[in-house]
């Protein structure tokens, strides 16, 4: 048997009878955080975010997570839109795949692509709450991927480019392939836990959570970041500019908010109190 290393470890690679039809799908939803204390500069920062992750640059970001996970690029799909957000797809494939597609051009600046067995998405939604100050920008990234290509090895360069507050991944494994004596085989590596795969750099930075469903080979994990210092969610201002009482009722704010989408539920303010 060939072996394969994964984050260092060298593990046994099953040989298979033809081609391997395992699809593979990483998904990601990613939240980033900050505070405002103006209209003007609420308006400010959703047109940052939409500057830092517009469709070019978003383009670069998938062009290397297929570079990190050995896949081919063969067809681009763009797309900025009014008033902000952005989306990218990109048709992948392993490294024997046919000539690269030349995008075609429909429409008023939508690039256009036809899926073939992999591909790359990414979808950007900046956002705030109308009366409160708080912005959140969420980015939507999805690899799916069959054959050898594993979207696993692209997770630490992916969360170190976006740097979110609350990450939540999905991780699963459908379908089946045959080893070489004609068994099924519904997964072809080992997984315990998405965790598994992170630099401990990333794991020391955030507090996570898993909720896995082994015998179906789906797997969730749920970050969110250590709330270390308060001025790294401030967006034209500091901490010195305002009052000890005003950072207490920031605070409670940008908790309640990062603790909502951890856990996926509203929660009340006697929650913030008690704690």
């Amino acid at each position: 048997m060939e072996k394969r290393a994964v984050n260092g470890n060298q593990r046994e690679k099953i040989k298979l009878y033809g081609f391997n039809n395992l699809t593979k799908t990483l998904s990601f939803n990613l939240y980033e955080i900050c505070y405002t204390k103006t209209v003007d500069d609420r308006k400010a920062y959703i047109e940052y975010i939409n500057e830092q992750y517009n469709a070019e640059r978003l383009t670069r970001i998938l062009h290397e997570v297929a570079n990190i996970i050995g896949a081919r690029v063969l067809n681009i799909a763009v797309q900025d839109y009014e008033p902000q957000g952005s989306s990218v797809t990109i048709l992948i494939c392993d490294g024997e795949g046919e000539q690269l597609l030349q995008p075609t051009l429909r429409g008023s600046g939508t690039l256009l692509a036809h899926l073939d067995k992999s591909h790359l998405t990414v979808h950007t939604y900046p956002e705030y709450h109308p009366d409160g100050g708080v912005c959140t920008f969420r980015t939507d990234i999805d690899i799916s991927t069959c054959g050898e290509i594993s979207p696993l090895n692209a997770l630490n360069y992916l969360i170190a480019k976006f740097d979110a507050d609350i990450l939540t991944m999905d991780y699963r494994v459908r379908g089946f392939t045959r080893d070489i004596k004609g068994k099924k085989v519904f997964i072809d590596h080992e997984l315990v836990s998405i965790q598994d795969y992170l630099d401990d750099s990333i794991i020391e930075k955030y507090s996570m959570i898993d909720v896995n469903v082994y015998q179906e080979h789906i797997f969730h994990t749920k970050c969110k970041s250590r709330f270390d210092d308060i001025d790294e969610y401030f967006f034209h201002f500091s901490k010195d500019d305002i009052c000890e009482e005003e950072i207490a009722e920031i605070t409670a704010k940008l908790n309640k908010e990062r603790d909502e989408i951890f856990y996926g539920r509203n929660m009340g303010w006697g929650y913030y109190e008690e704690s």
